[in-house]
């Protein structure tokens, strides 16, 4: 039978299926792509893990897909979920183009988006080891088709089953209403973990199918699904889903477990409450239920949970996200509710009630010129004087090739130049925001973790070999390390302003030994591998990855 040939073949017993590109899942077949001749990989995209969560499934946990008869085609990206346009968004095409820039602040993507999609090695091996990898985006926006995402060149070079899959993102997949689950109490608004819960399921009852091991799974994830990731270290749910964890430029702390006027990197639930509220007051004073917001809110406390319930799931998705972000409603992410998360896991980890599997952390050495606009909140101006439209447009015609026309002043706020002026340029001030922001969530997760574990690896990345004026604008920023650890350098927001002839040779060296060391931690639960040659230590230590424009510079700390 040709599912006893796929079995065979999958799981690795020395039988090759009759079509790598088909295979077994305990829903039906998919048909998926033989990219070996191109990219030494089979892969297979858009596959459902769950039903789409719409009408009455909307704001509920994730339910497993209906089985199909037949084939599946399996050879297109999955619709991205439903967010607000940004640059880091899918555009109007779930695909990096031109569209990307002409619908920001506008409605993109879907909410029959649970998909994921699988590549592994053009080989007939098994027991391969599995990476989930969950995007970031401020838990408010990207995609799993983002070209900088795609699994080929990681899954051929790690030898492992590298996925992607996608969640509900904005107040879709984290809104803190407990009635919107009238009579299956307690319940939980992190409807994004439990999509991630759900994939991570997915993945121990079929990745053997794709040649994959179930009982070696690596969970990574970078910004808001590094986040995710270590949210679902203290989620117990999640006991026995993953047995590794890498989580890039994120952390889980609280206001409670920082020094005063440090940004967190998770908010109470009471604020996600302030938030649902508010959205429900701002829906009905717009279909005019009421005269003013005061009235609105005094409007809906009085509702039933069958009326928020049935009011709620008959809005437009679309008008959802365009309420909250028309009135600063913004603001996304897990939500400590005592329920799926604890209500403080940073507390739980100190007290040892988390899972306990190797941690591999990384952050870059100047996160916060991602975030030049919070520069605000350290009392100036937004970092950057021009738009995320123009910013767009300028990158995408940007040849990295060509002599420099561009200065960091067609950028940056002028009260930021030059940018190394000591205390109040471009380069001190974001540094200062990192250390606000990232800094010490990083040295609370790592001394916390630390505490209980051996098994905790750090690295900062600190390429900054942009063509100017980039390498000025972003030098070493927040999610500049993803092209290095993915091995993907084509097409994507940033690949022009980043990638040029003349550092290509330091850069593809760099990627390597970054490759190689999550393939090492993937394979053994530590980091230490030939390509980088130094013997990595735990926590407090750090390694850094650099290189000049020819070749790698590495060093530990």
């Amino acid at each position: 039978m040709l599912v006893g040939v796929l079995l065979a073949g999958c799981a690795g017993v020395g039988r090759q299926p009759a079509a790598p590109e088909l295979r077994e899942t305990r829903y039906g077949l998919v048909r998926g792509v033989n990219d070996s001749a191109a990219s030494g990989t089979y892969v297979w995209k858009g596959i459902p893990f769950a039903r789409p969560p719409v009408g009455d499934l909307r704001w509920q946990p994730p339910v497993a897909p209906e089985a199909w008869q037949g084939e599946r085609d399996a050879t297109r990206f999955g619709q991205a979920c439903l967010q607000i346009g940004r640059i880091y968004g899918p555009g109007a095409n779930n695909r990096f183009d031109e569209t990307i820039g002409q619908t920001l602040n506008t409605p993109v993507g879907s909410e029959d988006c649970l998909t994921l999609n699988i590549w592994r090695p053009a080989n007939e091996q098994g027991q391969l080891p599995v990476l989930l990898f969950l995007h970031g985006g401020s838990a408010i926006s990207g995609y799993t088709a983002d070209p900088v995402y795609d699994g080929a060149a990681l899954a051929r070079a790690a030898g492992a089953v590298v996925v992607t899959a996608n969640y509900r993102l904005d107040v879709l997949g984290f809104l803190h209403l407990p009635d919107l689950q009238a009579g299956h109490q307690p319940a939980t608004g992190n409807y994004a973990l439990l999509d991630h819960l759900q994939a991570l399921r997915f993945i121990q009852d079929n990745i053997a199918h794709f040649g994959g091991d179930p009982r070696n799974v690596t969970l990574m994830g970078q910004s808001a699904g590094a986040i995710n990731a270590l949210a679902l270290l203290t989620v117990p749910e999640a006991q026995g889903l993953f047995h590794k964890l890498v989580a890039v430029s994120g952390g889980i702390s609280l206001p409670a477990n920082l020094p005063p006027g440090s940004i967190p990197t998770l908010s109470p639930s009471a604020k996600y409450a302030a938030q649902a509220a508010g959205l429900l007051a701002h829906l009905a004073l717009a279909d005019a239920l009421a005269g003013d917001l005061g009235q609105a809110k005094a409007l809906v406390a009085g509702w039933t949970p069958m009326q928020k319930a049935r009011y709620l799931r008959g809005k437009d998705g679309r008008v959802l996200l365009q309420t909250v972000l028309a009135n600063r409603l913004t603001g996304s992410g897990p939500i400590p509710d005592g329920v799926l998360l604890p209500a403080d896991p940073m507390a739980a980890i100190a007290a040892g009630r988390y899972h306990k599997v190797p941690v591999l952390t990384g952050y870059t050495a100047e996160e916060g010129k991602l975030f030049a606009p919070f520069l605000a909140l350290l009392g100036g101006k937004p970092g950057m004087k021009i738009g995320d439209a123009e910013r767009f447009a300028m990158m995408q015609r940007f040849d990295p090739d060509a002599p420099p026309t561009l200065t960091a002043g067609d950028i940056l706020d002028a009260s930021y130049l030059p940018v190394s002026a000591p205390g109040t340029g471009y380069n001190a001030r974001t540094r200062l925001l990192a250390s606000r922001f990232f800094d010490v969530s990083r040295d609370n997760l790592l001394d916390t973790l630390r505490g209980q574990q051996k098994e905790v690896w750090n690295y900062r990345f600190d390429w900054a070999q942009q063509p100017a004026p980039w390498n000025e604008v972003y030098g070493a920023a927040h999610a500049f390390d993803l092209p290095f650890l993915f091995g993907n350098f084509g097409p994507s927001v940033f690949s022009r302003a980043s990638n040029s002839s003349a550092n290509r040779a330091g850069r593809m060296a760099l990627s390597q030994a970054m490759v190689d060391s999550v393939a090492a931690f993937m394979r053994t639960g530590q980091p230490n591998n030939a390509t980088v040659a130094i013997d990595w230590q735990p926590w407090p230590r750090k390694l850094v990855f650099d290189a000049d424009a020819q070749a790698v510079h590495l060093r530990q700390e």
